[in-house]
């Protein structure tokens, strides 16, 4: 299975993630109006990875003649709803400039959480998960 697309979009993502940190330090207040707009890109972009995810990589990973990469992509399909869940009801909220600008010390606290928890799974993916998939 080829799965450089989604090497890509892990790529592109966590380059969007340093920015949000980079320009968390600037000052939230200072940059509400680029941290939001950056939330809501982001935010298009991980479910963009997600949709694909569900739709072409999870299903043929499923289908694996080795049982034990299936039974890794379920748990990690599993594992994302939670993730992808929370980040989902962050990029809503903090995809608002008033409410970054209002509440950074809430912003930096929920990215640092949410963001944080996109970033170490995107890592588990690329350094066990893909190079699994990648045997296919």
């Amino acid at each position: 299975m080829d799965i450089e697309r989604f090497k890509h979009q892990h790529v592109d993502i966590l380059q969007r993630i340093d920015e949000l940190r980079s320009l968390a330090r600037s000052g939230i207040e200072n940059n509400a109006m680029t941290i939001a707009q950056r939330v809501a890109e982001l935010g298009k972009l991980v479910s963009l990875h997600l949709a694909i995810e569900d739709r072409i990589m999870y299903p043929t990973v499923r289908k694996a003649a080795d049982p034990a990469l299936a039974a890794m992509g379920a748990a990690y399909q599993e594992e994302m709803k939670g993730i992808a869940s929370r980040y989902l009801r962050f990029t809503q909220r903090w995809s608002k400039a008033e409410h970054v600008a209002s509440q950074p010390e809430d912003f930096r606290s929920a990215a640092n959480t949410v963001l944080k928890d996109v970033y170490l799974r995107m890592q588990r993916e690329n350094h066990e998960f893909y190079p699994a998939i990648e045997t296919l």
